[in-house]
């Protein structure tokens, strides 16, 4: 096997990897389309929204199952260790994002004891939370806080990608890719 092949994600953690990052930038992209709307017209676009949420969570949860049973290929000795040490924190932040956003919109939703719907082929009850519409408010708008930070971290996490590949020539998106490495 080679250095570049043996460097290389598994192909499930790459699927997991591809399957969650195009659900995060629909999933943001339906939301800001909802953000103009009233009414019935941004509950319906909205309601994408939470059921693309909670799909994300399962999938970031079986990635983390993924990741447990599956060694993940070692950081790149040729990287700086505070590349590494803000490449480890960046990936913590990935996973605290992607669990916490879609338990929090669905947090802040039970306060308004709203169900997601997922496109009529069930729902996911509110959850019994002690509170109501005003702190169910608070705790979308924290949400809302929550995705910004995901979309800069992607942002980042595509920049460092792209300097470690061209610029620093360290394999950095084909261990990530699919088919054989170069």
């Amino acid at each position: 096997m080679s250095d570049a092949v043996s460097q290389r994600y598994s192909t499930g953690a790459i699927i997991f990897h591809w399957l969650i990052a195009l659900a995060v930038i629909i999933n943001w992209r339906i939301a800001e389309s909802a953000e103009h709307l009233e009414g019935a017209a941004r509950s319906a676009v909205m309601s994408n929204h939470f059921a693309l949420g909670m799909i994300i969570l399962v999938l970031t949860v079986l990635r983390i199952i993924w990741r447990l049973t599956h060694t993940p290929p070692p950081l790149s000795d040729r990287l700086k260790s505070w590349e590494k040490a803000l490449a480890r924190g960046a990936h913590a932040l990935f996973y605290i994002l992607l669990i916490g956003l879609p338990l929090g919109g669905w947090i802040g939703l039970s306060g308004y004891g709203a169900s997601i719907n997922f496109w009529g082929m069930g729902e996911l009850g509110a959850l019994p939370v002690g509170f109501g519409e005003e702190t169910g408010h608070e705790i979308l708008e924290l949400h809302g806080t929550g995705g910004s930070i995901m979309i800069y971290l992607m942002f980042l996490h595509i920049l460092g990608a792209l300097k470690h590949s061209f610029i620093d020539k360290i394999p950095s998106l084909s261990r990530m890719w699919f088919g054989s490495a170069r």
